[in-house]
């Protein structure tokens, strides 16, 4: 069976010099806005598969992936042997020279997206996919105006934060000329020329908000009536994270004119995607180069991730593990009061807690108590929604009942540090040997509700890898 992580007392955790050097230097040289989970952050040393271990030899189960990134394992040698040797022959030539290992990721690409998503556009990040695409929508349909959704969150860039509806993330400098924002999940109307709808099928960052089954197909009609352009967001829910379907939106039968993703596609590499047809592709209007996006390392690990995805039957193993995790969640929502809901889809699923189950109340406190609390106990996990109330896990594919989804929990107050947040967001790809691993660890424990925020994403096929 997998070697449980350690309890780690507080007393422990204060940080080594090695330790507290790094976090120093972090608030010297990087900017204020950068900010780190927990009371005292933890500096990460190494990591191997579902595992990672901070400077001070403490070992966690790791929910949290970076941030739903890591999707089939730390250091998987699976991924790695392909993208050393990569690095060793050929690294870098911009899209200026075309290479066979862009060519191979694409054409890959274009075998598993639905419908005729048969041309892509390649970059380093969701927030530059995203950007491709409300840039190409606006070129192909000659319209301006873009359609979101209450509680996206579509990047970091000055468009990207314009469709965000995220209060947090909309500070300053946004510039929200022709971007509009829908009620989630209501099905709307526009009263003008769009040139796309853009939405996560499940809105990650939001709180795994997940629309009911009819929503989308709906809103593709409207989208369609109004001469725009569908682009589903699948940044955080692409790649099988939902179960047997390589995309979430898959699981609404709707058909997008675009898919963007990120994160989990190339396990850590940095890489961004903006797939579509070849007729809206083909609408691009002046010249595009891309310096960094689809160089030979990370064509390699993404490629190398997709076909690992497809060797072990990850798709499958998000289904047939998110539905034995979410019902362990259930049932511990039956016994802790403060969990107000659980959803999500696969192994992408979330608990919400709440100080009133009737009233929903946000509990941000207990939240961050959850995260804290974890962490002593050898599990990393993460939070989000509006009020950072809710638990997010999420691990891809590496355990028996793991698969790549995450899952996202909000979490209710109890006694947590003063984070303001009440949401727990966690990102790992297990089997089912870890979810009851989790579980086990958590049973006895006052706060064991932390274990329904873990996120297991694949591993159906890895059950002897990820056991040491």
């Amino acid at each position: 069976m997998t070697t449980p992580a350690q309890f780690v007392p507080v007393s422990q955790l204060a940080r080594s010099a090695r330790s507290e050097d790094a976090v120093a230097k972090h608030k010297k040289y990087l900017w204020p806005s950068v900010t780190n989970y927990f009371q005292q952050p933890l500096v990460a040393d190494r990591g191997e598969m579902q595992h990672l271990w901070d400077v001070e030899g403490n070992k966690y189960l790791d929910f949290f992936g970076g941030i739903l990134t890591v999707s089939v394992g730390h250091c998987n040698p699976k991924i790695t042997s392909k993208v050393n040797a990569q690095v060793n022959r050929l690294q870098h030539t911009s899209t200026l020279y075309p290479t066979e290992h862009i060519v191979a990721l694409a054409e890959k690409i274009a075998q598993i997206t639905p419908g005729n998503l048969q041309q892509s556009f390649f970059t380093s990040s969701g927030t530059e996919a995203n950007e491709a695409a409300i840039l190409l929508a606006r070129m192909s349909t000659g319209s301006f105006d873009v359609v979101a959704l209450r509680h996206a969150y579509s990047g970091g860039s000055a468009l990207a934060k314009a469709v965000t509806a995220h209060a947090p993330y909309r500070k300053a400098g946004v510039i929200s000329v022709g971007i509009s924002h829908a009620v989630n999940p209501y099905c709307t109307g526009t009263s003008g020329n769009i040139a796309a709808f853009i939405a996560e099928p499940i809105q990650g960052v939001g709180g795994f908000i997940t629309p009911p089954k009819e929503y989308f197909k709906i809103v593709f009609k409207i989208v369609k009536k109004y001469g725009a352009l569908f682009i589903a967001d699948e940044v955080q829910t692409g790649w099988g994270r939902t179960g047997k379907k390589w995309f979430g939106i898959e699981n609404w039968e709707v058909i997008p004119d675009m898919i963007t993703s990120a994160k989990g596609m190339a396990n850590g590499a940095p890489v961004g995607l903006t797939v579509t047809t070849p007729e809206i592709a083909g609408s691009f209007q002046g010249a595009n180069i891309a310096t960094f996006g689809g160089n030979p390392v990370t064509s390699v690990a993404a490629k190398a991730t997709i076909e690992l995805i497809e060797e072990e039957n990850l798709l499958e193993n998000a289904d047939v593990v998110g539905k034995y995790f979410r019902g362990k969640l259930e049932e511990l929502q039956a016994k802790h009061w403060l969990i107000g809901d659980v959803r999500g889809m696969g192994l992408m699923q979330a608990l919400e807690l709440v100080k009133d189950r009737k009233t929903k109340e946000p509990a941000p406190e207990a939240a961050t108590q959850v995260m804290e609390r974890a962490r002593q106990n050898g599990l990393l996990v993460g939070k989000g929604g509006l009020t950072n109330r809710l638990a997010k896990y999420d691990r891809k594919r590496r355990h028996d009942l793991a698969t790549h989804r995450m899952v996202l929990l909000h979490c209710c107050p109890t006694t947590i540090s003063d984070f303001g947040d009440s949401t727990v967001v966690a990102y790992i790809h297990y089997d089912r040997a870890s979810v009851e691993e989790l579980f086990r660890h958590w049973s006895h424990h006052p706060h064991g509700l932390v274990g329904i925020a873990v996120d297991c994403f694949r591993g159906l096929g890895h059950r002897k890898r990820w056991r040491t």
